[in-house]
């Protein structure tokens, strides 16, 4: 019975984990709040890979034959200075850019960002995610991947790096400054989310070591495994329903759940 309910609770973790990834309400900050909320003690370092390797894992098949065509038409330009593949090209640098400002400062302060996750101020940065969701709502851009510039990338950059404070949704932030500069929601959507790609892959790599002192990696393997499949699943399903959100135009429905539970959790936990 207690290894059933062990297995549920990494089952749980990991399908909270991979439905709030993708989507902007702070994946990182629903884990503490779940953690508060059940009194449940959430795993080590060695779930933390896991799960983050399993919606990076999700994120690249939803988006292989974008990055195929990103590297083929990068490798083109580079070699016989395709024109047609300049879009391609210019495209891996904007995102080049835009993963330099979170890759300095998380660097920086990776500790310090860590004991400052503390509810209260999950509560707050949701409630601050919503007010940016709001205004928003209702942008309709005109930019295409063609039409982005190095300003733009920046901007977008400096977003996910504000996304490093503990509760601030990470593709919230990007969706909202790619939105903000002008961007198409499926623009803004492809932008930010090949932006996560390389900042998920960096934050993994510099974590594979200390997956090795996880005193618990032997004895927990299964279960985390079991999240890993639970919440590689639950990402890729709750991508492309964001996907569809966007499409439609309804954005503003995060922002209701924004403005709900960040007061609930400010008041009651």
């Amino acid at each position: 019975m207690e290894q059933f309910l062990i297995l549920l609770k990494f089952a749980f973790l990991g399908f909270v984990q991979g439905i709030t990834e993708p989507i902007p309400i702070s994946s990182s900050g629903h884990l503490i709040i779940v953690e508060k909320l059940l009194n449940i003690k959430t795993p080590g370092l060695g779930f933390e890979i896991f799960v983050n390797f399993a919606s990076l894992l999700a994120i690249l098949v939803i988006y292989r034959n974008d990055i195929l065509q990103l590297a083929a038409g990068g490798t083109s330009y580079l070699i016989r200075r395709d024109k047609e593949s300049k879009k391609d090209f210019m495209f891996i640098i904007y995102l080049i850019i835009g993963t330099i400002p979170a890759g300095i400062l998380g660097l920086l302060f990776d500790d310090y960002i860590e004991k400052f996750a503390t509810v209260k101020v999950i509560g707050a940065m949701l409630i601050v995610t919503g007010i940016a969701l709001w205004l928003i709502r209702n942008l309709r851009g005109r930019k295409s991947d063609g039409d982005l510039s190095t300003k733009d990338a920046l901007i977008v950059g400096l977003a996910q790096a504000v996304a490093l404070i503990p509760g601030i949704s990470r593709s919230g932030a990007t969706i909202v400054a790619s939105m903000g500069v002008g961007m198409k929601q499926k623009t803004a959507l492809r932008f930010s989310f090949l932006l996560y790609i390389p900042v998920s892959l960096g934050v993994g790599i510099l974590k594979i070591p200390e997956l090795f002192t996880d005193d618990e990696l032997g004895n927990l393997l299964i279960p985390y495994m079991i999240a890993f499949l639970i919440c590689f699943v639950a990402t890729y399903i709750s991508f492309k329903w964001l996907a569809g959100i966007m499409e439609r135009g309804n954005l503003g429905y995060f922002t209701i759940y924004c403005f709900i539970v960040g007061p609930l959790v400010l008041l009651f936990l």
